[in-house]
């Protein structure tokens, strides 16, 4: 078995692989707060008590993955595994072979969230893909046919606008992100999540046929992260939520990484 972290701006998320077969498979799943104050040793007591829920002892573990996208969290990470793993973790970076080759101008600058995203998606789709990810940012990646990660677009993610616009807007109040009972608002709350939630809606369908337009051949759009359940639905040009994708990502990146058969 190994463990796959996926360490997000606002959210974690941690999988049990198990990668004796063909493809991984998923055993237990865990979600935590994105918290860079907490030291390694609070990280570790944390994992620790979810690994006892589930009856998972630390020395059953082969090995660990992870992908970052806070990067004063990567030492706190590796510190992490060291004390309650007693082993390091392959991080996914530049020089990890991932199966997907990357072709924008700067390779480097791609987030690892995306590329786990898309090698995921690929291995059970094939191409060509969208991803859409609901996350602190929404991103929009576009796989080819051959699996190649071709870019994409990368806009504001519903809680942060939600929250520009509460800070922003002095006689707005903070306010819950659900579906409104209708689009025309009756008050200020319902007319804010209106905006919000149907103005993502329509961010997505518009970015999407335009992606798909340049893209030129039928295009499978898969959408994940902690907003996908709430948006995908309201968004017809999405075809599926598969919101464990990062972890499925990690798992199969590892398995090539470390030529596990």
């Amino acid at each position: 078995m190994i463990l796959a972290i996926d360490v997000g701006n606002t959210t974690t998320h941690l999988g049990i692989y198990r990668m004796d077969g063909a493809a991984p498979v998923l055993l237990h799943h865990w979600s935590i707060s994105t918290d860079r104050a907490r030291t390694s040793d609070e990280y570790a007591i944390l994992l620790r008590s979810l690994f006892l829920v589930d009856g998972i002892e630390p020395k059953m573990l082969r090995g660990v993955i992870a992908a970052c996208v806070v990067p004063p969290m990567i030492p706190t990470l590796e510190r992490m595994c060291r004390s309650l793993l007693a082993m390091e973790p392959l991080l996914v970076r530049p020089g990890v072979r991932t199966g997907m080759p990357v072709q924008i101008e700067n390779p480097h600058e791609v987030g690892a969230d995306r590329i786990v995203n898309a090698v995921a998606a690929y291995a059970r789709y094939g191409g060509p893909l969208i991803i859409v990810d609901f996350g602190t940012a929404t991103s929009y990646c576009v796989i080819s046919a051959q699996g190649v990660y071709l870019g994409g677009a990368i806009a504001p993610g519903v809680t942060v606008a939600t929250e520009a616009l509460f800070a922003k807007a002095a006689k707005l109040p903070r306010i819950e992100i659900v579906k409104p009972a209708r689009v025309i608002g009756k008050n200020t709350v319902a007319a804010m999540q209106s905006g919000i939630v149907y103005g993502f809606a329509g961010q997505v369908e518009g970015i999407v046929e335009r992606l798909k337009a340049e893209i030129g051949e039928p295009t499978r759009v898969i959408a994940t992260g902690e907003m996908a359940p709430l948006i995908a639905p309201l968004a017809p040009v999405i075809d599926q939520v598969e919101l464990l994708l990062a972890l499925e990502g990690l798992a199969i990146i590892y398995q090539r990484a470390t030529a596990i058969k």
